[in-house]
């Protein structure tokens, strides 16, 4: 397999919404997420002015670019307003315990879609860039869907379009398919699709022969899906469409529900099997971008996408974490994560123990159709 790594310099995009609380409490993602990355990062001497960039929030004609703006225009009324009235609850999908309304969430998801925007100018300029804000993968052109009031993906992809790029693969390793970023593009033959997606999974879409008008490869693998069965479609379907295509840009959506001890996921991969993983998607592109995306253990999270970022920026990841680093960890807290289930590993280390496995049969059954739809058998 090949594991060269990206030798592009690194940037990381924030903004200060990284750091507020959203959601309401009792929703998966109200636990601290992308602030503990940037904590973690710190307390690791691993951030500093030099390497952030602070994104601006897209405005509204920019959003409305890609989404209805109808619907951009009722997420911002209802937000200045503090209420949604029921027709654009049940035109939209927002105000709901899934997509809640909750103060600045405009400002919040605009500022998803700037930092994208900016995460795909910089990685235009030479650079790869990592927005772990990102990943709004299921946000629809009209509505709010599972968590995504907008579709910051679309609008990393659209820019890099923009910039002169012809050909672009979006990898999407969240544990849910990417279901919005495949339809926005359908119809679009300079952007192919891969999605690896737990089977059986909410949206319960993309399925293997679904290959959208014949741009996407969609991957469902069962539940416990491991570092092996990773490596194995890496080595039979993602690396040798990546050749196939030869994009100029890269973007993936690294959701850490994919990893073993997410309460909303039963995959079972290692970080290491996730850093592995986006080295070699990108590692051959001279443009990239990386975004965040699902994840609902906060110390899953925060490890892999801190350990990801060191990736990118080519530090070595330490075997223990020092005392300040150990603190952020032992801080958060996550009502759908028992107190018995945190595994003493989450609260020390950056890096998990590898996960390897038997490939199933399933999987490799998931590679050969894959192969035999798109062509390459």
């Amino acid at each position: 397999m090949d594991r060269s790594p990206t030798r592009l310099p690194a940037l990381f995009v924030a903004s200060e919404f990284c750091r507020r609380p959203g959601f309401g409490n009792g929703h998966p993602l109200s636990i601290p997420r992308v602030s503990a990355v940037l904590d973690l990062c710190e307390a690791l001497g691993w951030l500093d002015a030099h390497t952030c960039r602070a994104p601006a929030a897209a405005s509204s004609a920019e959003l409305s670019a890609f989404h209805d703006p109808s619907y951009v225009e009722a997420l911002r009324s209802s937000d200045a307003s503090g209420s949604v009235a029921r027709e654009l609850r049940e035109r939209h999908r927002f105000g709901t315990f899934e997509n809640p309304l909750f103060p600045g969430v405009f400002a919040r998801a605009a500022t998803a879609v700037g930092g994208s925007i900016l995460a795909a100018q910089l990685a235009l300029e030479g650079r790869a860039a990592f927005h772990p804000a990102g990943g709004t993968h299921h946000g629809r052109r009209d509505r709010a869907s599972g968590f995504c009031f907008f579709n910051d993906p679309v609008f990393a992809i659209r820019r890099l379009l923009e910039g002169s790029v012809e050909r672009v693969l979006y990898v999407d390793l969240d544990a849910h398919h990417g279901d919005g970023v495949q339809d926005a593009f359908l119809d679009e033959p300079r952007v192919r699709f891969v999605s690896i997606h737990e089977r059986d999974r909410w949206p319960y879409t993309g399925a293997v022969d679904d290959v959208g008008h014949g741009y996407a490869r969609n991957l469902p693998v069962p539940a416990g899906f491991n570092d092996s069965e990773l490596a194995f479609l890496f080595d039979e379907v993602v690396l040798p469409l990546r050749d196939e295509c030869r994009p100029e840009a890269v973007v993936v959506t690294c959701g850490t529900d994919a990893l073993a001890g997410d309460p909303l996921s039963g995959m079972a991969l290692s970080n290491v099997a996730l850093w592995d993983s986006v080295e070699q998607v990108i590692g051959l592109a001279g443009t990239a971008v990386v975004l965040g995306g699902g994840g609902y253990n906060p110390w899953t999270l925060a490890r892999c996408w801190t350990g990801l970022w060191g990736r990118l920026t080519g530090r070595q990841v330490p075997m223990e974490l020092p005392r300040e680093a150990r603190l952020v960890l032992r801080a958060l807290s996550c009502d759908l994560v028992e107190d018995e289930d945190v595994d003493p590993a989450w609260l020390a280390t950056l890096e998990d123990a590898r996960r390897p496995g038997a490939v199933r049969s399933q999987v490799r059954e998931l590679a050969s159709q894959g192969r035999v739809l798109h062509g390459v058998a």
